[in-house]
């Protein structure tokens, strides 16, 4: 049937999230691309209760992997061409890619179902943002939803186009990391991936060159100083992304607590009230 003009256009379609994903990306800058480039990254999916959802969720924990259809709620309208992070700076239709900036904001990601507890559903391979609302899940069936022969549009032959870089920590950015991860997991993950990705300054990654030659990622609110020497990364540093000021605070926001016990043990000038 052809469409010729807007009277014989079907009706909008009104949907109700079924449930949210929790991740540990909180703004769009640090959240990655795809999923494949946050492997390890764990999420939960809260599905929403009174539904009867716990008997819509019976075998799926037989599967090993998910597909998730999410809304891209934090858009503001949509896009006809976008800059896709390996289009070698050249704008795509949008229709083309798997950008967010979408006519209908929603996003369809596969992950890895580690677990299932009730109505929550432990998950690995995120690159959702925090509270996306979920609107529906299915499972990933292999000889069906896997097309090895598949064209790859134009990324090429590629499978995974560009290099992967490979990223190593100092003793001490090390140290850093694991005082942030015994609260807060999932963090070195993020990293490791965004910067295997590409250590370089784009419009749609937060590096930021510094005079020493070095490089600093804003990645949600924490600063990552590394070098790059060839295909391999060095993170040296690590550490708030929040003022002295902000941290001193007698009146600290409960989720800034963590950055206050971090600046007190590492970088103690940095948790003192100013002068």
């Amino acid at each position: 049937m052809a469409f010729n003009n807007e009277s014989n256009r079907p009706g909008a379609f009104h949907f109700e999230p079924i449930g949210v994903i929790h991740t540990p990306f909180t703004d769009r800058l640090s959240a990655p691309r795809q999923p494949a480039v946050a492997a390890e990254v764990t999420g939960e999916i809260e599905l929403y209760p009174g539904h009867n959802y716990e008997h819509a969720l019976e075998d799926i924990a037989t599967w090993t992997h998910l597909w998730v259809l999410f809304v891209f709620d934090r858009n503001e309208g949509w896009r006809p061409k976008v800059l896709p992070p390996r289009s070698g700076r050249q704008r795509r239709g949008v229709l083309a890619t798997r950008a967010p900036y979408r006519p209908n904001p929603i996003g369809l990601s596969a992950v890895r179902l580690d677990g299932v507890d009730g109505l929550r559903l432990r998950v690995r391979g995120v690159d959702m943002l925090d509270g996306s609302p979920v609107l529906d899940l299915k499972p990933y069936v292999p000889y069906t939803d896997s097309i090895p022969d598949a064209a790859g549009g134009w990324l090429g032959a590629a499978a995974d186009p560009g290099p992967r870089y490979e990223v190593t920590w100092s003793d001490d950015a090390r140290s850093r990391l694991a005082f942030v991860e015994a609260q807060r997991p999932g963090l070195g993950a993020a990293i490791a991936e965004v910067l295997s990705v590409s250590p370089h300054p784009q419009p749609y990654r937060r590096i930021r060159l510094e005079p020493d030659e070095s490089r600093t990622l804003s990645l949600r609110d924490w600063r990552v100083r590394f070098t790059v020497e060839g295909l391999g990364v060095r993170v040296e540093g690590l550490r708030s992304g929040y003022r002295p000021a902000q941290l001193a605070a007698a009146d600290l926001a409960p989720e800034l607590e963590l950055h206050r016990d971090f600046a007190h043990h590492f970088d103690p000038r940095r948790s003192e009230p100013p002068a």
